[in-house]
């Protein structure tokens, strides 16, 4: 079977922590999170947390016209304008391989644009159609930033949608990496996005997951530690521009990293209890995918909600194919869940952190949860490490699992 390399040669991403990576490696550094109390969630009877992790400065250039974002909400107005910035990034914003049927889009999110959604439920329950028009129906859609994105970008290559909630952006990353691993495209376009909106972090509140630090949101989410409450919701987006590698050499393109390993899988047991015998098994299916070994892995970019189940399975499911001693870290204790961005702005950090050589602690974990797997949580100022492969892993309700294996590029 035919079998390319693949390589990351743009990247561009928006989060709560700044929207560039020197924004956001400032704020890595300085050990500051993006997490606010948000006074506009009082009105909410019964929602128990008010905080959040919005993005901040989102400004959209001029040529972001009425008339070529009336099909967009917010979600994928984050999607597409990472995406554009990606191709600059990468060079290619103006190449005809984007739409000339060898580029494609694999995106996801964990749901539509909520505010068109509302507009629906309204019609349901008034009995009247309101508002409603021909794009509203385009902004609330499961696949909306993936369609989004390639209609913006008129890309004539294949569409994956990737909506599986926290997975959505790896899984997009994957699947854009087996697309041109196997010969299906030359380009993809890959990531993930997600709008802040209280009615997922109301979805966690009912399931008792969410952190209710409300006058203190520097002090939250907590991953892995025992004095945890629970997670908080962020918003962001993300793209990864993917390249076969001899044609992004042709070119004499920048290339950050190397997709050297994907596996994605299933619990096949609970929609929203985690399992640590499934996680660790797509852990050791990248790796066999990746042709590697678990000791070559010197970096985990955990999943790392600030969940108590969450963070014991996943823990001791890394403990059991890695050992005690490979350095790990989560991102959303930064960022708080960004839901369907996580994956797609996780696997970009992880590859800027590989590239600088330091990686950023866990931010909050003052005392770990004996529960949680011995690992070697990074803590402190961050840690300097020379390393050629990290991982990333990711977990989502439904029961569905990711892991990327990532190589260092050198020239």
């Amino acid at each position: 079977m035919l079998s390319r390399r693949v390589v990351v040669t743009g990247m561009a991403g928006f989060s709560p922590i700044g929207n560039d990576w020197d924004e956001i490696r400032a704020r890595l550094v300085a050990r500051r999170s993006g997490i606010r109390y948000l006074p506009e969630w009082e009105i909410y009877n019964g929602l128990l947390t008010r905080l959040g992790g919005p993005v901040e400065n989102f400004n959209l250039p001029a040529h972001y016209t009425r008339k070529n974002t009336r099909s967009m909400g917010r979600v994928s107005l984050l999607a597409t304008r990472a995406t554009e910035l990606a191709l600059i990034d990468a060079g290619l914003l103006s190449d005809p391989v984007i739409s000339g049927g060898r580029t494609g889009v694999a995106y996801g999110s964990s749901v539509g644009s909520t505010p068109a959604i509302a507009d629906f439920g309204r019609m349901l329950i008034n009995h009247d159609i309101g508002n409603l028009n021909a794009t509203t129906y385009l902004k609330m859609m499961g696949h909306t930033t993936a369609a989004n994105v390639a209609l913006f970008f008129q890309v004539r290559g294949r569409v994956i949608p990737s909506v599986s909630a926290c997975t959505s952006g790896s899984m997009g990353i994957g699947y854009a990496y087996e697309a041109i691993k196997f010969g299906l495209q030359d380009v993809m376009l890959a990531g993930g996005a997600e709008e802040l909106c209280p009615t997922e972090a109301a979805l966690f509140d009912a399931l008792y997951a969410t952190s209710t630090r409300n006058a203190e949101p520097e002090l939250t989410p907590r991953p892995f530690d025992i004095d945890r409450d629970g997670l908080v919701i962020g918003e962001g987006g993300c793209t990864l521009v993917l390249e076969e590698l001899e044609r992004a050499l042709a070119r004499g393109a920048r290339i950050y990293a190397e997709v050297a390993g994907f596996a994605t899988n299933a619990d096949g047991a609970h929609a929203t209890q985690p399992n640590a015998e499934t996680m660790q098994v797509v852990m050791r299916l990248a790796l066999q995918d990746a042709r590697l070994e678990p000791g070559q892995i010197a970096y985990i970019s955990a999943h790392g909600t600030a969940t108590e189940q969450g963070d014991i399975a996943e823990s001791h499911a890394t403990g059991a194919v890695f050992g005690a001693n490979t350095p790990i870290s989560s991102l959303k204790s930064y960022t708080g869940h960004t839901l369907g961005a996580c994956g797609a702005l996780e696997a970009m950090v992880a590859i800027r952190m590989m590239q600088d050589g330091w990686f950023h602690p866990n931010l909050n974990l003052d005392h770990p949860d004996q529960r949680c797997a011995e690992l070697d949580y990074i803590t402190g100022d961050g840690r300097s490490i020379n390393v050629n492969y990290v991982m990333s892993n990711n977990f989502a309700f439904g029961g569905i699992n990711t892991s990327l294996v990532l190589r260092r590029w050198e020239d």
